[in-house]
Formats: C-alpha cells, sequence, structure tokens
C-alpha cells in the first residue's frame, strides 16, 4: 500500500523507454546497476533512471530524485554543519541533472556530479528520510487511550520539588506529555507565581487576549462561559485563532464547595474509533474547514477572533492525525460547505461526538490545590462539571513548539 503504487508507476512508465533507449549511467555498467553485499542478507542495489534513481536498501526499494539528491548533499560547500543550514542556492540546480557516477562503498552511497563535485549520503540516513519511510512512520508516537487504557498505564506524576530541579523527572513528565497528551505534576504551591514557575519549566508562556497568567472564576467577568458555574462539555480551547493554543495550563487554588471535577477525554482514540468504523465521515472532517469565532465586548474587552481550519487535520503523507479543533460553543456559522454536503458533514460530526461522549472514554479528575495538568489543547478535550462555591482556576497555554524542542533536547521522538 505504501510504497508499490509509486514504484509500479514509475516503472511502466519508464521500463519501454529504458529499454528502447539503453539508459545507462556514465561511468557503470548497463542495466545490472551497482551491487554489493556488506554483511547483510540483502544486497544493496542502485538502478540509475532518467530522472530518479531507484536504491534497493535492506531488501526495501527508496526512490530519490537526482534534484533532491544534489538540494540534500551534506558537502560542506553546499551545507553549514554549525548551524545546520543549506548553503546551496537551490535554485541555481539544473532541474536536469544527471548523475556522472555512482558507487556503493562502506554504508554510503557516493555520487559524482557534472563539474566533479562529489557527495556522499549514508545510506541509512536516505532510507530514514525517503518517502517510502516517512509514510509509514509517525511524526509524533502516541498512546490513543480511553480510560481504562490510561488507568491501567499507571502513569505516575511528577512531584513539585524533584520536578523543578531534577532534568530526569523533566524527562519522564515529557515523555507522559508525548504519549498520553495529559501529564500532571503534584504538590505545587496553590499560587499563581508557583503556577507560573511549573508552566516555564516546561515551555514559554503564550500570551492571548487573556494576557500570559490568568486567574478564571465565576463572575463572568470575561465574554466566556469557562467564567461561570455551570458545566462544561469536551471541547479543545482557542479554536477560533488561526493557530490554536498548544498546551493548556489548568491549576485549581482555591475551591470551597461542591463539583467542578475536570473532565479529560482523548480525541485521537475517538477520530480513531471513527476513522476505522467509518473512513468516508472520517475523510469528510478532515477535509472541509470551518470557523469558528470569539466576540467579545465587555468591561473593555474588544475582540474578535476567527480560526478556520477542519475538525480533525492531519499530516498529508502518512494520513496521521495531529490537530482536532472541535469546540462546539465557539464554532460559526458554517458556510464553507456546499448545501449538497452539509447534511453529511452534520451526520459526520454526530459519529464523531458520540464518540467522543461514551462514559468510558472520559477521565474525571478532581483538581485540588496543588495539583496541576498540562493538556495537549490539539489532541485531548477537556470539560468540567458545574459546582457551587467559590472557586478559582489559574493555568496558561504554552507554545507548543517550545515543548516539542525541549522534549527533543532530551532524545525524545516529537
Amino acid at each position: 500500500m505504501f510504497i508499490p503504487s509509486l514504484f509500479r508507476v514509475l516503472n511502466g512508465k519508464l521500463r519501454p523507454a529504458l529499454k528502447q533507449a539503453q539508459l545507462v549511467p556514465r561511468h557503470t555498467p548497463a542495466s545490472r546497476g551497482v551491487q554489493i553485499r556488506a554483511g547483510s542478507s540483502h544486497a544493496t542495489t542502485v538502478n540509475l533512471h532518467e530522472d530518479c534513481l531507484e536504491l534497493n536498501y535492506q531488501g526495501k526499494p527508496v526512490i530519490l530524485n537526482y534534484v533532491w539528491l544534489r538540494d540534500h548533499c551534506r558537502s560542506a560547500s553546499s551545507f553549514n554543519a554549525q548551524t545546520n543550514q543549506r548553503n546551496l542556492d537551490t535554485a541555481s540546480v539544473d532541474l536536469n541533472l544527471r548523475p556522472d557516477n555512482v558507487t556503493v562503498q562502506d554504508g554510503h552511497l557516493l555520487i559524482t556530479w557534472p563539474a566533479g563535485h562529489v557527495s556522499k549520503y549514508n545510506l541509512s540516513s536516505l532510507a530514514d528520510n525517503s518517502y517510502e519511510r516517512r509514510k509509514q512512520c509517525a511524526v509524533q508516537p502516541c498512546i490513543p487511550w480511553n480510560s481504562d487504557i490510561y488507568n491501567n498505564a499507571n502513569v505516575t506524576s511528577a512531584k513539585w520539588d524533584k520536578f523543578m530541579s531534577s532534568d530526569d523527572e523533566l524527562k519522564k513528565f515529557l515523555q507522559n506529555y508525548l504519549l498520553y497528551g495529559i501529564a500532571f505534576v503534584d504538590e505545587v504551591p496553590a499560587t499563581v507565581e508557583a503556577t507560573e514557575a511549573v508552566s516555564k519549566r516546561v515551555s514559554l508562556i503564550r500570551e492571548t487576549t487573556y494576557g500570559k497568567m490568568w486567574t478564571a472564576t465565576s463572575d463572568y467577568s470575561r465574554g466566556d462561559s469557562a467564567y461561570s458555574q455551570v458545566a462544561l462539555d469536551r471541547h479543545t480551547d482557542t479554536s477560533y485563532l488561526q493557530e490554536p493554543c498548544g498546551i493548556q495550563v489548568f491549576h485549581c487554588l482555591k475551591h470551597e464547595g461542591t463539583g467542578g471535577r475536570t473532565l479529560l477525554v482523548d480525541g485521537f482514540y475517538a477520530a480513531e474509533k471513527l476513522r476505522k468504523q467509518s473512513p468516508q465521515n472520517f475523510k469528510l472532517l478532515a477535509s472541509i474547514p470551518i470557523r469558528h469565532e470569539f466576540i467579545e465586548i465587555i468591561d473593555g474587552h474588544r475582540n474578535h477572533l476567527i480560526g478556520i481550519g477542519p475538525v480533525l487535520n492531519m499530516y498529508p503523507w502518512n494520513k496521521e492525525l495531529y490537530m482536532i479543533r472541535y469546540n462546539n460553543y465557539d464554532r460559526s456559522v458554517i458556510n464553507t460547505i456546499p448545501h449538497d454536503v452539509v447534511q453529511q458533514w452534520y451526520v459526520a460530526h454526530r459519529e464523531l461526538t458520540e464518540e467522543l461522549r461514551r462514559p468510558e472514554n472520559e477521565l474525571w479528575v478532581k483538581l485540588n490545590p496543588g495539583k496541576v495538568v498540562f493538556i495537549d489543547n490539539w489532541r485531548v478535550m477537556h470539560g468540567r462539571e458545574s459546582f457551587t462555591g467559590v472557586r478559582q482556576l489559574g493555568g496558561c497555554y504554552l507554545t507548543r513548539d517550545d515543548v516539542l524542542s525541549n522534549a527533543r533536547g532530551f532524545g525524545l521522538e516529537a
């Protein structure tokens, strides 16, 4: 499913022309290609075609375009190894470029280009970065979960003192966050200052219309239902931004009353169930962009924010889901769907909603003072039950890029 379709198309189109023209590499034998055996059961072979070479590495085909190969040369003149930036002017590369010579030596592919430039590529790196390999690999591996899966995993919370002083503890926290989309820190002092400190330990704080650090009570001081005592259904935050905030941080600083438990639902788990059960409905939610909108004119706050994008967002090359934009409160007028499709969109949205609302998918957590939760706002939805009494919630949004950068610094796959 992954490789052969492209390969068969190329092979079917090129084979007759190759046979007629007897295209050969300029300094290598004809159709035999280049073949070596390097201590494995699979031979490494290279066959040259009109605009690409076919590398058979460890028994699997990899197709590499000549211009792509020249563009990805890592010689000193083409690439700055200190800054990890390209020196080569890609626009200067001849789009009809062909190699003069190709050899395989000691686990490397060596190409001599016209004018004598030599490029050297690690075979393993070429295979890992090929389209054939990338479409089979997740950009960010994760563990989709319902409440039983998460509870049975016995994921431990970090402890404030150790978390703030130990990089090993931070690394374990980040690994949990990457795998499950949520992670907790316990025993945090119930202050805005401590909440800010524990947040900065993970990433940079993203300033929004709510500021950097915010506190929410049921005083209706902002034009948002979060500033009330009513129950909130599962949703992602800031769906009305073109780039929704990546991480949501919550810390219950005070609660003198009842209720108010936090609801967490893994949107990826529900979406993958939808993909399996109703692939056409999944595709519809992943292909049609809709509007979300936030309008606030209250106590000097004047905001009108609009974000546009599909409910489900996935990478086109491997179909991996990377973001859900789901907020029934902030979804705006639906005017981006043709009249003959809108009914089916509602059917698809309803099916996703039913999956999200299954009781077995709900993880309920009581956020008492001291317990801070970090939520992947592109994946895990949150909500709450109604509450009584005085409840003060503190928190912030974190920049997603910097969380992932921090994780990669520890060697984690993110």
